[in-house]
């Protein structure tokens, strides 16, 4: 007989491996949405007028092996030498049980933010520790559980000081010793809120002429100094004191507590994080217990469950941007928590001794370093230090660097005649002697004489780290079994479908992860060479030309480190375009109230006036309302941001009019790119009429949520808004918003890969099966819940918002006993309560297979069922399935007293039975918590009477 060959694509990681649907699934959907193939629905769902006139091309895309030696090619052109250049970033060592515990394990990395507590208890707990390790380190009552970075977490502590600060004084003090790109970030967060900062010697601070002051520990060039005087002074006079502390340091030097610090901020990234070129990294902020209700980010609380057993939440969530929209006091939208979950993990692996020991070693080595420099006659600043040192080698400079650089050792240049070193706890004594060589000696470090230098007024006094889990067995095997059992707790999508609107829980492929690991990624110093580089530089130069390409927009800018992040640089540069042709006074912003949640926040932080825009009856920009106030603000239009396809899930077809509208009163438009997960091959913003995007790349590029952060959210402009982009940190420009000058590049490899692999035509097969998948969902549950928004032809975009609010009346039932009941089933709950309150906000992405887009319908039309079992009388409306769920292991072997089965409580339609998900505590008293704040570690004696 004939063969008959296949023409089955193995490696075709677009459509086998990324894209959830098989051909065969997806004409069977096309069946129950009645269309006859998924170009018909397209055409139903995406308005002619917007849809973009060229396919995205970029080439054959590569299968999975093929990337992996494209990427090995590029990695080797960067250059990883040993990295002595300080400025708050140094080398580290990631232990290897939580490189592949933690780092690499989609347990960990595919995590959502845990707004659901009740699927969330590992990484909070894991979080806590983070957070009872801050506070243990800096002597401050309070912590959050993460900020972008340490310069970013600077701007932040300044702004939380002029809230919290009784001084009416208008100027902030920084201290000329803080890191350059702090500085630089501060004053680009200062200049439109109008403090003035004031940077000079902390000598000549005058507390009487500012609201607050940040202070260095230890300075960047490595000077020591006791605060606690002139943070006594700022007292007197109602003032703030920041402190920017290494907490490596603060392992053997006095804490900020003890000076009389306020606030105290800085970057965990030292704590088992590589420099990754930047970032991710966690910045910490602490506070006193006074300040608490005025830190920015998330905190993580303790609280109790509906049995009264303890269960871990986030804290104080009524300062979220979405509930306050321009009355936030920050936009972060995203903590690092992936990150701070390492550098806790970090100090739990190691415990005070091993952290003071670390420290301890990193000190003895600068000694060394600095002792064989003096006895060579070098002049080494200051007498006393903790890892950095300055060295003044006069018109020796240029030289020493280079020669530094040919023993395969990075240091770093100080003003015209001096050297900065910074040790670290990977700094052999092979690098000691690399340095002394490039300063022309010829010696071995062989004198392993104990010599300290710390200044014995500093020396710490306190402990630290002395809760149990920090006094854990050692073990590997304990440790790995730790994090497995916090990991066990959680659902993350390496379990199930997080069906959350506007944040796209996507796959975040293996190929696309590894080689974020890789050294050459992971170990190079923001602020290396150039010609150290080049990977990294044609890696971002091709990323770059393609999201151009997928957004219409000529320029990109890496910088910002968040989608918060994003929209802040992106006003930022409209209103320097603004000044530059003499418009500075234009300062009113048009905002929807579809549009995204932290709009109004982050048009607040460029210091614009929001003016909010109506919905109209299906929920879309009120096009009169509109243009009524683009007319009556037109002499100081700044500009509006709008969300496309709008927060509602419509691809509305006014969105040019409405760029039109802002463009014919001097305005620009910022289209907030949180949705592009719907527009990527089928529409362009910058076609639209955008002026500025920003891009989730953590959503619609793959970089995972990893628990709540890290996120990456470059922004795209027009042509003329080039010049106003972000500038480097440590040059003069726009001004910077990040602390490196490329944000978090070491997230950079997996959205690059992901467009590599998937190719355009990948690309835009993914957004049309998103549409699709949507559109399923919204199909099978048409009927037993109303979709509340959608467009003309009854279609909706990549997400569908599901009214339960009918609910509350009829059977008593609330959306949050809706979103408890999907754990039972084993779901992670769509987004709840946003962007309308009372409703459930569902997107599926691309990613999901049909057989799990019908699980999760399933269990929403079985939840159906028992809402109308209530409206019926066959169910009692207090003692239900929903409002008990969700249902516990302890639950199902305790006495059984309740009106429903075990059966129905425990495995409701969706469940699996083998692999069953249980969450570890039943649902959590968000108000308890509240009430009774406690952010850290509890006493090891409270879980032993909470297991009783």
């Amino acid at each position: 007989m004939t063969y008959e060959p296949t023409d089955y694509l193995p490696y075709d990681f677009a459509n086998r491996r990324h894209i959830g649907p098989s051909p065969s699934e997806m004409a069977q959907m096309c069946d129950v949405l009645g269309v006859a193939d998924l170009g018909a629905l397209i055409d139903e769902t995406v308005p002619e007028a917007i849809r973009q006139a060229e396919p995205l091309e970029f080439g054959k895309p590569l299968s999975e092996r093929l990337l992996m030696h494209h990427m090995r090619e590029t990695a080797q052109k960067n250059q990883v030498l040993s990295s002595l250049i300080g400025m708050g970033y140094h080398g580290t060592v990631t232990p290897p049980a939580i490189q592949r515990n933690i780092f690499e394990n989609p347990a960990w990395y595919t995590a959502y933010t845990p707004y659901q507590p009740e699927i969330s208890q590992g990484r909070l707990e894991a979080l806590l520790n983070y957070q009872t390790m801050v506070s243990d380190l800096t002597g401050l009552e309070i912590a959050n559980a993460s900020l972008l970075d340490e310069a970013t977490a600077c701007a932040e502590a300044m702004t939380m000081a002029q809230r919290v600060a009784k001084s009416k004084a208008k100027a902030f003090f920084v201290d000329e010793n803080c890191h350059p790109q702090n500085i630089s970030v501060m004053r680009t967060r200062a200049a439109p809120l109008g403090i003035e900062v004031i940077v000079g010697s902390p000598e000549d601070l005058d507390a009487s002429k500012v609201f607050g002051a940040i202070f260095q520990y230890p300075g960047t060039y490595g000077h020591l100094r006791d605060f606690t005087d002139l943070i006594a002074a700022l007292h007197e006079h109602k003032a703030i004191a920041v402190m920017s502390a290494d907490p490596m340091a603060l392992c053997l030097l006095k804490e900020p507590g003890a000076m009389g610090a306020d606030i105290a901020v800085g970057s965990t990234q030292r704590f088992g994080v590589p420099m990754g070129f930047g970032g991710p990294h966690a910045a910490y902020m602490a506070t006193r217990d006074a300040y608490k209700r005025a830190m920015p980010g998330r905190i993580v609380g303790v609280s109790i469950d509906s049995h009264g057993n303890r269960a871990y939440r986030l804290a104080l969530q009524t300062r979220e941007q979405h509930i306050r929209r321009e009355k936030a006091t920050s936009n972060v939208c995203t903590a690092q928590a992936l990150l701070a979950v390492m550098a806790g993990f970090y100090a739990v692996f190691h415990g005070p001794e091993g952290l003071r020991a670390i420290a301890q070693r990193i000190h003895r080595k600068t000694a060394r370093l600095a002792r064989g420099l003096e006895a060579a006659g070098f002049k080494v600043e200051p007498r006393e230090f903790f890892d950095t040192i300055t060295v003044d080698v006069g018109l020796l400079q240029r030289g020493v660097l280079q020669a530094a650089v040919q023993q395969g050792v990075n240091l770093r240049r100080v003003g015209k005649t001096k050297v900065g070193i910074t040790v670290d706890e990977s700094t052999r004594p092979e690098t000691i002697e690399s340095v002394w060589r490039a300063f022309g000696l010829w010696r071995k470090d062989d004198d392993l004489s104990a010599e300290y230098r710390l200044p014995d007024a500093l020396c710490r006094k306190s402990g630290y780290l002395e809760h149990d889990v920090f006094h854990m067995n050692r073990a590997e095997t304990e440790m790995m079994r730790y994090m497995r059992r916090l990991a066990d707790r959680d659902l993350a999508l390496d379990r199930a479908m997080i069906p959350l609107g506007s944040c796209t829980m996507k796959l975040n492929s293996a190929a696309e992860m590894m080689p974020v690991s890789w050294r050459e990624f992971a170990h190079m110093h923001p602020y290396a060479p150039k010609d150290q580089t080049k990977g990294y530089a044609e890696l971002i130069a091709d990323l770059s030309k393609k999201l151009c390409e997928i957004t219409g927009y000529d320029a990109i800018s890496m910088q910002p480190n968040s989608g918060g992040q994003g929209e802040y640089a992106g006003l930022l540069t409209i209103a320097d375009w603004h000044k530059a042709k003499g418009q500075g006074h234009r300062n009113v912003c048009l905002i929807p109230m579809n549009a995204h949640g932290t709009n109004p926040a982050s048009a607040q932080m460029v210091g614009w006036k929001v003016v909010p825009i109506k919905d109209d009856a299906r929920g879309d920009i009120d096009l009169e309302d509109f243009r009524a106030k683009a007319e009556e603000h037109a002499e100081n239009l700044a500009g509006c941001m709008i969300t496309y396809p709008s927060t509602h899930g419509v691809f509305e077809e006014t969105v040019q009019e409405v760029c039109e509208i802002v463009h014919r009163h001097g305005g620009q438009v910022y289209i907030d790119g949180a949705n592009m997960n719907a527009m990527v091959g089928l529409s362009r913003p910058g076609d639209l009429g955008g002026d500025v995007s920003h891009l989730n790349l953590h959503k619609t590029f793959c970089i995972p949520h990893g628990g709540g952060g890290p996120g990456m959210g470059p922004i795209g402009v027009k042509q003329h808004l080039v010049p106003h982009l972000p500038s480097h940190p440590l040059e003069p420009g726009v001004g910077s918003v990040s602390a490196a000058p490329l944000g978090s590049p070491s997230l950079l490899p997996i959205s690059w890969a992901y467009c590599l692999m998937m190719g355009g035509e990948g690309l835009t097969q993914a957004t049309r099966v998103a549409i699709l998948n949507a559109n399923y969902i919204a199909a099978r549950l048409q009927g037993a819940y109303d979709i509340l928004y959608k467009g003309n032809a009854g279609r909706v975009a990549h997400e569908c918002i599901i009214d339960t609010r009918p609910f509350e009346k009829s059977a008593g039932i609330t959306v949050e006993d809706i979103a408890k009941r999907l754990i039972d089933c084993g779901f992670h709950a769509p987004t709840m309560s946003w962007p309308v309150a009372g409703t459930l906000m569902v997107e599926p992405t691309e990613s999901e297979t049909k057989a799990e887009l019908d699980r999760f319908c399933d269990a929403m039309l079985a939840i159906r069922a028992e809402i109308r079992a209530i409206e019926d009388g066959e169910m009692d409306r207090e003692n239900n399935p929903l409002k008990n769920a969700p249902h516990t292991v302890e639950d199902l072997v305790s006495d059984w007293d309740r009106p429903y089965s075990r059966e129905q409580g425990c495995f409701p339609p969706g469940a699996f039975r083998v692999d069953k998900y249980w969450p570890p505590v039943n649902r959590v008293d968000n108000a308890y918590g509240d009430r009774n704040l406690v952010c850290t570690c509890p006493p090891m004696s409270d879980y032993a009477e909470a297991a009783e």
